[in-house]
């Protein structure tokens, strides 16, 4: 396994390094990133496997890893992490809302079942959902699962337009969730001590009307871990806990509405460590944020790279280092994390005592 100055070796036992990454491997249809995973061939697959095993993270959220009941594609694409040096012990996924079927015209276009009617766009049910790897014990049987919930129950859920105008009809408004592909509270044994998940992947902010349905509800998809930390979803979090995955916004470039990601930042409750980029990074055209922090490189100059996933721990934790996965040119692996995705890997390490 090669190894970075970008990425510090292994600290002490009780240092682990937690990670978000936006594989993008979903496909077209259902079976297809099976088919492609155990191909052993595919570039894209074999490239993101390497990104995460050279990322040595000990627990691990994906985004854009399609959904099956039996978890055969994620223990797949798991074997191939594991052919090039790293393995997980533990895999946990749980249905994703992307591809799930409401029955409802939700675009308003006069047809049902497209992608865009689904709970979160879809081609199929399942496509584009989440997982996490781990290789410390998962705590499945204690999952708090929130990705069921509707928008409308949400407190403060931004439904209606500055004329009073609804954002969602009543059919749409009896069957829309929240969750464009999960939230979830995982709990991970580690060392004895118990830190929990709280996953999510949020709506791209775009992609609508001026009724801005999806930035809304980008929004409100974001503010909700404040409402899960507040107790307002049930007891809060007792223990330690990360907040970790794709947001789909940054706080300075891009559309959507920042102050949803600004709380989540600044909440005291958690700690901001703002993983960057090894070496000079330069700005994007239009751009004024720090591109160091840039998590994924979309085309210029619209959008951009932007900042749009996070590792954000509770303010018990003690943070020792973070990064953005993005090795030089002149590291041996010149394309790599191209070939995988867009996105790059976020990893944070803390000290667990």
């Amino acid at each position: 396994m090669l190894a970075f100055a970008a990425i510090p070796p292994a600290f002490a036992q009780t240092s682990v390094r937690v990670a978000t990454y936006n594989t993008e491997l979903s496909r077209k249809g259902p079976g297809l990133l099976l088919r492609d995973i155990r191909s052993e061939t595919d570039e894209q697959v074999e490239a993101a496997a390497r990104v995460i095993a050279y990322s040595t993270p000990d627990v691990i959220l994906l985004q854009g890893v399609d959904y099956d009941h039996d978890l055969v594609t994620l223990r797949a694409f798991r074997d191939r992490i594991d052919a090039h040096g790293w393995y997980f012990a533990h895999v946990f996924a749980a249905r994703p809302n992307s591809g799930l079927a409401t029955g409802v015209d939700l675009d308003g276009d006069g047809r049902l079942g497209a992608p865009r009617d689904a709970q979160g766009y879809g081609e199929f049910a399942g496509q584009g959902g989440m997982a996490i790897m781990s290789r410390y014990p998962i705590r499945s049987e204690a999952l708090r699962d929130h990705s069921a919930r509707l928008w409308h129950e949400m407190p403060d859920a931004l439904l209606t337009q500055s004329d009073g105008t609804p954002v969602l009809t009543d059919a749409a408004m009896k069957v829309q969730r929240l969750s464009t592909v999960g939230h979830w509270d995982v709990p991970v044994e580690i060392e004895g001590r118990s830190v929990r998940l709280l996953a999510f992947h949020a709506s791209p902010p775009v992609f609508d009307g001026p009724e801005d349905r999806n930035g809304r509800r980008n929004h409100d998809e974001i503010v909700f871990w404040q409402h899960v930390m507040d107790g307002l979803y049930g007891p809060p979090p007792q223990s330690s806990f990360v907040v970790l995955g794709d947001a789909n916004l940054d706080p300075i470039d891009g559309d959507g509405r920042k102050s949803a990601i600004h709380r989540l930042l600044d909440d005291s409750r958690l700690i901001d460590p703002e993983p960057r980029k090894p070496g000079p990074v330069a700005q994007g055209p239009g751009h004024v944020g720090d591109p160091a922090l840039d998590t994924v490189a979309w085309p210029e100059p619209d959008p951009g790279s932007l900042r749009v996933s996070y590792v954000l721990p509770s303010a018990d934790l003690r943070v020792l280092e973070s990064g953005i996965f993005d090795p030089p040119a002149d590291a041996g692996l010149k394309g790599l994390v191209s070939k995988a995705s867009r996105h790059r890997l976020v990893w944070v390490d803390l000290q667990i005592e």
